[in-house]
């Protein structure tokens, strides 16, 4: 099993760029080569639905995509990265189906939190409702009728096949030991999905409560630690929360990168971005594009309402004759009972409106940025939004899900800013001053951004325009000490 490398990290379902693990390995490594040092497989396991996330059991690899046997043979290859949710279950789960047949003599009967008993007034207020971080409309609840006839309201979150879980009962912390140690028997990351929503509490939020989040992340930490696992924690909320979480020394996202990219090559300014690299956590993962869509809360406050307002008109007008087709919007509820978009449904490639200048340099300013480097795949092969998907009654971020066929895969590599792109990943890479210490060029408002990284004699330097979207990246050649320009020229 390959340890975490600061080298460029695919984040891919198991089954769209290759229908299993086997032709995934395989389409990597002929297309991508040494553009990837790591691989994020989104859930692998048997699943009954929101792509993946609703996990039946962690067990064994789903038996569509293939075996642990073709996870370790990736890990092999690439250090890895797997999800595991912390927050729920499927309810196609043995658990949650033994509660159901069982009832109060279940084993599991603890796991789950029932609504009415979690409020010491069997009830929440008004106010306490109107407090709750939602995800969809009404309280965040769904019954169910078990066996012995008695109805029951448990907490439910996300979707209709997911059912929330209770972190300090001794069933969940059993099922955290048993599938924790499993998993990271196989890989050297793990991926805590919507691990904020376990901290739950009356009268709060119930979404990243201080201290209980803490105490949450340190009982499910046991099983990794055993092994010398290390854990990423997914949250897309605003970035204080990500300096927080890098303060405890956990690995985090660059979530609030994205949209402040989209502003810069929208606008022609970098003084939001410049003043971003300089605070930013060093130890995180940076991301342009994921599976959701591209985060606006995380990047509330480093741009105005105003400014994020740019991008999201602009990305609208893009999207402006399929918007009829989408099936809900993507929006949260906060503390204040309004609803907020939460994300931006598009491919980062069209969100650029496809324009191959601004996409190559928003990938190098990515890999120029503090921490290890994400493509996700559609990424990898420039991929415009799947309108087709949304026209036919798919969620909104099926829009940038599209599972590619070899054809496609064949075409899509041979565009000029894809080898470019590939080109540029291999250089990330290799050289070592990105393993060195960063120096970011002062804002001098004529929207140019200059990042520097070096490490002992090595140093490369990225100069960039937002205004003409051009860009030059220098070298110290280890070899002769001059120095030289990263050649992406076909």
């Amino acid at each position: 099993m390959k340890k975490i490398e600061n080298k460029c990290m695919l984040i891919t379902y198991p089954n769209t760029i290759g229908k299993d693990l086997k032709e995934l390995k395989r389409n990597v490594s002929e297309y991508f080569g040494d553009a990837i040092g790591g691989i994020h497989i989104l859930p692998f396991f048997p699943s009954s639905g929101d792509r993946g996330f609703a996990v039946i059991g962690y067990d064994e690899v789903d038996t569509a995509f293939g075996t642990w046997e073709d996870i370790d043979a990736l890990a092999d290859d690439y250090f890895l990265m797997a999800d595991f949710m912390l927050n729920h279950v499927s309810i196609r789960s043995n658990e949650f189906k033994d509660y159901m047949e069982k009832g109060d003599e279940s084993e599991y009967k603890d796991m789950f939190i029932e609504w009415e008993k979690f409020w010491p007034n069997g009830a929440p207020t008004e106010k306490e409702l109107e407090t709750i971080y939602k995800r969809k409309p009404g309280g965040p609840y769904k019954e169910f009728t078990r066996k012995d006839g008695k109805t029951v309201r448990l907490w439910n979150t996300f979707f209709e096949e997911q059912i929330d879980i209770n972190p300090y009962a001794a069933a969940t912390q059993r099922y955290y030991e048993d599938n924790l140690s499993r998993i990271a028997s196989h890989v050297p990351l793990i991926r805590y999905d919507a691990f904020a929503y376990t901290s739950k509490r009356p009268g709060t939020t119930c979404f990243f409560v201080e201290p209980d989040i803490w105490n949450i992340l340190d009982i499910s930490m046991s099983p990794l630690r055993k092994y010398g696992t290390e854990m990423l924690p997914e949250i897309h909320e605003n970035y204080h929360i990500q300096l927080k979480m890098a303060e405890h020394g956990y690995w985090v996202y660059d979530f609030a990168l994205p949209m402040l990219l989209l502003h810069g090559l929208k606008t022609g300014r970098t003084d939001r971005l410049i003043h971003w690299l300089n605070i930013c956590p060093r130890k995180q993962f940076t991301t342009l594009d994921t599976h959701d869509g591209i985060g606006v809360v995380d990047v509330a406050g480093l741009l105005t309402d105003e400014e994020i307002d740019v991008v999201r008109d602009d990305v609208d007008d893009i999207l402006k004759d399929i918007k009829p087709f989408f099936k809900f919007p993507m929006t949260i509820t906060k503390d204040d009972g309004k609803a907020r978009q939460y994300q931006l449904s598009s491919t980062y490639y069209s969100a650029l409106r496809c324009n191959d200048d601004a996409y190559l340099l928003a990938r190098a300013v990515q890999f120029f940025t503090p921490g290890i480097p994400q493509v996700y795949y559609v990424g990898m092969l420039a991929g415009k939004n799947d309108e087709e998907a949304i026209k036919r009654g798919e969620e909104p971020r099926s829009i940038n899900r599209h599972t590619y066929t070899e054809a496609e895969i064949k075409e899509a590599v041979e565009k000029p800013v894809l080898k470019k792109l590939y080109k540029l990943m291999s250089f990330r890479n290799s050289y070592e001053a990105f393993n060195g210490d960063i120096t970011v060029g002062a804002d001098d408002q004529d929207g140019k951004l200059r990042i520097t990284w070096a490490k002992a004699e090595l140093r490369t330097t990225l100069i960039a325009n937002f205004k003409d979207l051009s860009f030059r990246i220098t070298y110290i050649d280890e070899n002769t000490g001059e120095e030289k320009d990263v050649n992406l020229e076909l």
